[in-house]
């Protein structure tokens, strides 16, 4: 143990003791000479004394470089109680010509290093399987319009092991451009030399006609290489920075045809699709008929998809919501796609016909308008006319002059109608047991609790679907028979004005103001006999006490 502290302390006290050299060498070295066009290489610059990072000045390779990032690293050796430092700068330089370039001599402290004479070869005169990083890219289509959407693909192949790195986006002006879904690892095997690909995919939608010129993608990172340092015989794997480019490409952008009428969407292939019975379908009037269109169109960016209009006629009123759009990729391509859901009311009963609907569109294989298109479609609405929607705090009750016309024809008619169904209520009356009259009586006031919370609930929450939906609720089990809004808007005109303002809201885009407070009253305040409970085929006709 003495003897190892003894030790210990000599080799302290001789390297304490040791002169402390100063730089005596400087030596400059390139990782490839010659260099390809367009890719880049680490020079290597190596100095055997402890120096400060400062020491070693770039500023003479920015004349025919683009200097990249500089790593310095420090190392002590000791052999033979002889202590030696080293100081180690790598630069990464890309050359921004081809031909010879002369990399200069770098001097410290006195001592310089030798000049060295890189040679920049063009890219096409040395083979790829040759290289040990390299990137290719592709176009779908050298020739394009504005506003259509080109797809560039880029490669990235690596033979070395990468251990970090940023793959950056084209550059390009007059254009917009956004990566298209994620990057893709795999490997390929180029002249029988195995790579490592990763492949990322852009889209790129030119602004304007003319020459596009677009500067390939590039790569900086860091691999990993072998290196044998000091004359070793061993060899290590020593990071060094890398970076490459892809070649520059240049597209024609056509501007818009003259001849193409309508609003400008430009694509390879664009469809219309709906959602719609296949048999035919009998509607109630004032019952929503939901109908779902969706324009989907490849290679095409989602903004330029046009919104979609519906012809209806006059009784049907349509209530569209916000369309919806959304891309995905699928088989290599992008789709966007843009869905609108409509909501159709029909005031009136009858048989309407909803047109076509076309969507133009500009087809750049064949160089020709062509449309999307729907069929007319047959829209079949049973029952009587309802009340047209109007806000629900206004009164019910609006005094208007007007002529008489065939208002007091109907109104004598209707009111014998309502003698001869008091003539039939009269005569059942005397027939029904009193102890019906007192269930009857019992079950206004016991029954649809449950639903009456459900109505009251909805109310608060201002929803109105919900309200549509808990009102048919709250009279279904309040007459214990199935009831439709047609039926409920029979029992009294503000009811009808109620149903028809909830329906505006619910499916129009605009928000109609309701009071629902009022609402809520006006629904608990009807007054239900036993008529209306019993016989809902004559609910319109019922006198009200």
């Amino acid at each position: 143990m003495v003897i190892r502290h003894l030790c210990a302390l000599l080799i302290v006290a001789l390297t304490a003791a040791a002169p402390a050299y100063a730089i005596t060498s400087l030596q400059a070295s390139v990782d490839r000479n010659p260099v390809i066009e367009g890719e880049s290489l680490v020079l290597t610059v190596v100095a055997d004394d402890d120096l400060n990072s400062g020491e070693l000045n770039t500023s003479s390779l920015l004349k025919d470089f683009i200097v990249g990032r500089t790593s310095i690293s420090r190392s002590k050796q000791i052999m033979n109680f002889d202590a030696r430092n080293e100081t180690r700068w790598q630069v990464l330089l890309s050359p921004k010509f081809g031909g010879n370039i002369t990399i200069p001599a770098f001097s410290i402290k006195g001592v310089s290093s030798a000049p060295i004479t890189l040679s920049v070869v063009d890219r096409k005169s040395q083979p790829q399987q040759m290289q040990d990083i390299f990137m290719r890219s592709s176009l779908s289509s050298e020739e394009a319009y504005v506003g259509q959407m080109l797809t560039y693909r880029v490669k990235l192949y690596l033979a070395l092991e990468l251990q970090r790195g940023v793959l950056s986006a084209p550059l390009l002006d007059g254009a917009q451009i956004k990566q298209l879904g994620e990057d893709k690892d795999s490997n390929e095997i180029v002249n029988g030399k195995r790579y490592r690909v990763i492949e990322r995919a852009y889209a790129i939608i030119a602004d304007q006609p003319g020459e596009l010129t677009i500067n390939g993608a590039s790569f900086s990172g860091d691999v990993l290489v072998q290196t044998k340092r000091n004359g070793g015989m061993f060899s290590f794997n020593e990071s060094r920075p890398t970076q490459t480019q892809a070649p520059k490409s240049i597209v024609l952008i056509n501007p818009e045809p003259i001849e193409y009428q309508g609003q400008w969407l430009v694509s390879d292939l664009v469809v219309l699709k709906e959602d719609w019975p296949t048999i035919p379908v009998e509607y109630k009037v004032g019952d929503p008929i939901t109908r779902t269109i969706s324009l989907l169109a490849s290679n095409a960016d989602e903004t330029s998809l046009p919104d979609i209009r519906l012809s209806t006629p006059a009784e049907l009123k349509t209530y569209p919501e916000k369309a919806q759009r959304k891309s995905f990729v699928r088989d290599k391509q992008m789709v966007s796609q843009l869905t609108q859901t409509t909501a159709i009311v029909a005031t009136k009963a009858g048989t309407y016909t909803l047109p076509e609907i076309k969507v133009p569109w500009w087809n750049p294989h064949l160089k020709q308008q062509q449309y999307a298109t729907l069929p007319a479609r047959t829209v079949v609405v049973v029952g009587g006319a309802i009340a047209e929607p109007v806000n629900i705090h206004q009164p019910p009750n609006t005094i208007q002059t007007t002529t008489a016309g065939y208002w007091p024809w109907l109104t004598g008619g209707f009111a014998l109608l309502w003698l001869l169904t008091l003539m039939l209520w009269l005569n059942a009356r005397k027939k029904q047991p009193v102890s019906t009259a007192k269930i009857n009586e019992k079950s206004l006031t016991t029954i649809n609790n449950s639903a009456r919370k459900l109505l009251e609930q909805s109310c608060a929450a201002k929803e109105p679907t919900k309200v549509i939906n808990a009102l048919i609720a709250y009279y279904s089990e309040l007459l214990g028979q199935p009831m439709t809004l047609q039926d409920i808007a029979k029992i009294s005109a503000e009811l009808s004005i109620a149903i028809a303002s909830l329906q505006q809201s619910a499916y129009s885009k605009n928000t109609t103001e309701i009071d629902y407070k009022q609402l809520l009253n006006i629904i608990l305040a009807t007054k239900m006999n036993d008529k209306q409970s019993n016989t809902s085929a004559l609910n319109s006709l019922n006198p009200q006490t």
